[in-house]
């Protein structure tokens, strides 16, 4: 949400309160700590307002998985706590560019919020897809899969499995996209959603597999999908960016 709500706000599209008030209704108080200066542990309004006043022109999404650091531009320190998150944001700050990395900020029973860390990171870069690539290699990820798993006829996944489908046919998927963004980046984003919630589904467990070739094979498949989604996300957020930057 950072992300689509920080470049909303940076293209104008909505207010810097707009852009807290969204995440902090979703993830509770949100603060930022080790940003360059003698102030820690700032109210991400603030801390915002130092990124602003120091250049700040877009956010990019990371979401990287051991193996795959999707979205990373190192040092390692960065990459290991973002691949240990599951996530990271790269703040476009022309002098001093940064990493944030989540984690949860628990002070107490009746606290739960959103500490990010932030890193000094490579002035370089990321390695990501366009919208139109992973839009594509998404589509054909999906038409793969589907053809092995109704080869191997292990499509089916239970009765919990069959439950959560259907509830994902009957509501249509949302996006964490905000104002600003093209019509392309909301549909290659909500078709991600869909895609990742029936991933999870799939890899919960080996559906109607009876050998293990044939529960290698759907988990293998379920896999590429799964990166294949984790790919079309970071398109979609990081669109707005690499239109400024083009």
């Amino acid at each position: 949400m950072l992300v689509a709500w920080g470049n909303a706000w940076t293209a104008g599209h909505c207010g810097l309160d707009e852009v807290v008030d969204a995440l902090e209704r979703e993830h509770g108080p949100q603060v930022v700590t080790g940003l360059p200066g003698p102030a820690d542990d700032l109210p991400l309004r603030h801390a915002l307002g130092e990124l602003r006043a120091g250049g700040l022109t877009a956010f990019r999404l990371a979401l990287p998985i051991p193996g795959d650091p999707l979205g990373l531009t190192g040092p390692a320190a960065f990459n290991e706590a973002a691949v240990d998150a599951g996530e990271a944001v790269l703040v476009d700050v022309p002098a001093v560019p940064l990493g944030l990395v989540p984690g949860a900020d628990d002070r107490g029973s009746s606290y739960a919020g959103t500490s990010w860390t932030a890193y000094r990171v490579a002035p370089t870069a990321p390695q990501t897809p366009t919208l139109a690539e992973a839009e594509q290699a998404l589509a054909l990820t999906l038409r793969s899969t589907a053809d092995l798993l109704l080869d191997l006829d292990v499509a089916a996944s239970g009765p919990a499995a069959d439950e959560a489908l259907a509830g994902l046919r009957r509501e249509p998927a949302g996006t964490d996209l905000a104002p600003g963004y093209p019509p392309r980046a909301h549909r290659v984003a909500a078709q991600a959603a869909r895609l990742a919630a029936i991933s999870r589904v799939g890899l919960a467990d080996d559906g109607g597999a009876i050998t293990s070739r044939e529960a290698d094979a759907r988990r293998s498949a379920l896999r590429d999908l799964e990166r294949a989604v984790r790919r079309a996300r970071v398109a979609a957020h990081n669109s707005v960016a690499e239109n400024r930057s083009s």
